[in-house]
């Protein structure tokens, strides 16, 4: 392992009521007795939770995220719709942006990149997914996907400091099935060399989502170049989500 922080992001999805916040009394008294280990923990529970949580842990080291944004970055009348100033409002502080979910309902990237620009101004800090679909992979256009999204996703965003990158293939999603290391490293460190050759950016940080669970963490944890998961369906479980923590700093 290295020093480095690493991110757990709970991805809860439309899951979730008032009573799961007891769900979560385990993981804060996990991140009390662990305040060593380099870790940010980061719930994203749906748009109901997110004040709820945010009163249950504003005095841990664990942080609230929302699952999306609406772009406009003022009020308006956009009935149904939460902007990335509510979500501020509410003690959030992170934001995912680009889930796969959400462009196969019709988000593109131009829509994308305005949210991430709301965001930022915002003070949000964006976790940006990226991912080929099944059809994509096997016609071995991955990378033209990746860069694709990431050149359209942060085009005229000038700082990375708020930004982290979540590497979500699109076939690995709820699956179980995950990309072979040697797949997943070469991913990553074309994403990497794409951020370099396009963006003035520092290195910029890169976690890993689909299907990720106590099972294969060890195997995803090898890779070195991973700042940390996205954890969907796995971290609606305390105990699941405290055992993909532990096995990470065995």
């Amino acid at each position: 392992m290295t020093n480095k922080i690493r991110y757990f992001i709970a991805n809860w999805k439309m899951f979730g009521d008032l009573k799961s916040l007891k769900s979560i009394d385990k993981v804060v008294k996990f991140t009390k007795l662990n305040k060593k280990k380099k870790f940010k923990l980061v719930y994203c529970p749906p748009y109901t939770l997110i004040y709820p949580f945010f009163e249950k842990i504003k005095n841990t080291s664990i942080d609230i995220g929302a699952q999306n944004c609406h772009e406009e970055n003022n009020f308006g009348a956009f009935t149904g719709s939460i902007n990335s100033k509510m979500i501020k409002n509410l003690g959030a502080k992170f934001v995912i942006i680009g889930h796969s979910e959400n462009r196969s309902n019709g988000e593109n990237d131009l829509l994308i990149n305005k949210k991430i620009k709301s965001a930022l101004k915002n003070n949000l800090t964006v976790i940006f997914c990226i991912g080929e679909s099944n059809i994509e992979k096997r016609k071995k256009k991955t990378n033209r996907v990746l860069r694709s999204q990431i050149l359209n996703g942060l085009k005229g965003v000038r700082s990375n400091n708020k930004i982290i990158i979540a590497y979500e293939p699109v076939w690995s999603i709820g699956t179980g099935v995950v990309p072979k290391n040697m797949e997943l490293m070469k991913n990553i460190q074309f994403i990497q060399f794409t951020i370099n050759q396009n963006f003035n950016f520092k290195k910029i940080k890169i976690i890993y989502g689909g299907s990720v669970s106590p099972k294969n963490i060890k195997d995803l944890n090898s890779i070195t170049s991973l700042d940390g998961y996205l954890i969907g369906g796995a971290s609606q479980s305390s105990k699941k989500l405290i055992d993909i923590v532990k096995k990470t700093f065995i």
